[in-house]
């Protein structure tokens, strides 16, 4: 559904996006990660054929983005953080508007429209002026705009933001619902707990370049290799006379803990539990040491700054 190659683009001296390449079928939630000015607008708009590229080219829905620009405007739907309110129309007002501009018939427009009022809570707030509304409630609405015509991809910066926490879940919730086998979804966001809930592919950007990209456990695995489990035990227990299994390396010891990086955790975790059973190890806990996206996030940006990551 959206595919780039060497995707760029310059602005007199300044490159805003340099040479992104992206690959998201359809039925999969990408998640554009980095600061602000990092190319993630910029590389939106290209998307949504409002700018074209420097360099490289774009197809969104099977469409060229420079060739086509027309027919990719009318297969996205898009949420950006200046949201283009109509402050003096109320809200059926601005739904039915925006319906016309994608050529939905009257009757699909007032249904489309009366639903998605209804899901995002603003049917008693229909009829009231746009400018009378709340930071949260605009934002809902601009979402709902974005759906009005149903469209095949999704484009999405910020969708929760200034949202209180019961609106940001239904927000997050009715983003999951709406990932099918022929929509694909793409969310700009600084909220790393809600695209760890949502996306299925990450791309972390800085300075207009991807600096990594792929599903959450391949990038914890990119970033910081092979995961590791530390073993807890009951009382101090002598850990170095543990044999262990092929793959299994040992990383630290305490007295009461045991340390180690597991290539391939499916085929080694069972024999290791089974080894310090046979030895009856006191073991109190057995996990894995937690890697979050934001810690993928801070050692990657930090690695692109040539500094040290401190975890």
């Amino acid at each position: 559904m959206i595919e780039t190659q060497d995707l760029s683009k310059q602005f007199h001296d300044f490159m805003a996006v340099d040479g992104v390449d992206l690959s998201v079928g359809a039925g999969q939630i990408l998640a554009l990660l980095g600061q602000n000015g990092a190319g993630k607008t910029t590389t939106v708009r290209m998307l949504t054929a409002l700018l074209q590229p420097t360099r490289g080219w774009a197809r969104v829905a099977g469409y060229d983005v420079v060739k086509n620009g027309h027919d990719v405007r009318a297969s996205v739907g898009v949420l950006t953080e200046q949201h283009g309110l109509y402050m003096r129309m109320t809200a059926v007002e601005y739904l039915d508007f925006f319906g016309q501009v994608y050529s939905l018939s009257p009757s699909a427009r007032k249904a489309r429209s009366e639903s998605l009022l209804e899901y995002f809570g603003l049917t008693e707030a229909a009829k009231r002026r746009i400018g009378e509304y709340s930071k949260g409630m605009r934002q809902k609405l601009a979402l709902a705009r974005a759906m009005i015509h149903n469209p095949g991809v999704l484009l999405l910066d910020e969708p929760t933001s200034a949202m209180d926490p019961e609106s940001a879940r239904l927000v997050r919730d009715e983003i999951g619902r709406l990932k099918s086998s022929s929509r694909t979804i793409v969310i700009c966001s600084h909220n790393l707990t809600e695209v760890e809930a949502l996306a299925d592919k990450i791309a972390i950007i800085y300075r207009g370049r991807i600096l990594v990209q792929g599903a959450l456990e391949e990038l914890k695995q990119k970033v910081f290799g092979a995961p590791e489990y530390v073993v807890q035990f009951a009382e101090a227990w002598d850990a170095s006379r543990l044999q262990l299994p092929q793959g299994v390396e040992k990383i630290s010891t305490t007295p009461t803990s045991l340390k180690v990086r597991v290539a391939a955790p499916h085929e080694s975790n069972s024999q290791l539990i089974k080894n310090l059973s046979a030895m009856s190890a006191p073991v109190l806990a057995f996990q894995e040491q937690a890697r979050s996206l934001e810690q993928v996030y801070l050692k990657v940006m930090a690695e692109a700054r040539g500094q040290d990551y401190v975890q």
